[in-house]
């Protein structure tokens, strides 16, 4: 049986989900720095609401996190200071240090989803699969 997700956390799955919508419209339109702000802000904000502010603080600011977080918060910094592309490369890379020790766990996720999991094993695609579903260096 699944665990009961509160009110506060339904906010929080909406807001990181709109968020992830203004960051990829952001992205598609050019790197509109409008969108890509709302979508930084969206996102940090549903994810305080899903986990916690201090669940939240404590994940970004772990000692052998600081680097990644570094670039995360310097990305949105650049982004919300009118440099979009700069910006969100490096908040890209901070966001794939940062969360990289789940994307095992979310491979092997999809890989059960019908359509998805085909889509994960065909031929080119599946040895980049394996490469990141195998790597669980928790950075």
């Amino acid at each position: 049986m699944l665990p009961a997700i509160s009110d506060s956390q339904k906010i929080g799955i909406g807001l990181t989900g709109f968020g992830m919508a203004f960051l990829f419209l952001g992205v598609v339109m050019f790197f509109d720095k409008g969108l890509l702000a709302m979508g930084n802000i969206l996102f940090l904000a549903g994810l305080a609401f899903v986990i916690g502010v201090e669940r939240t603080f404590r994940f970004f600011f772990q000692w052998h996190k600081l680097r990644a977080s570094g670039c995360f918060f310097a990305g949105i910094l650049l982004v919300l200071l009118g440099w979009p592309v700069i910006g969100i490369c490096v908040e890209f890379y901070g966001f794939f240090v940062l969360f990289s020790g789940f994307f095992p766990v979310v491979i092997n996720f999809v890989r059960r989803i019908p359509v998805i999991g085909n889509v994960l094993n065909l031929p080119g695609i599946r040895i980049v699969v394996n490469r990141l579903s195998e790597s669980s260096s928790m950075v």
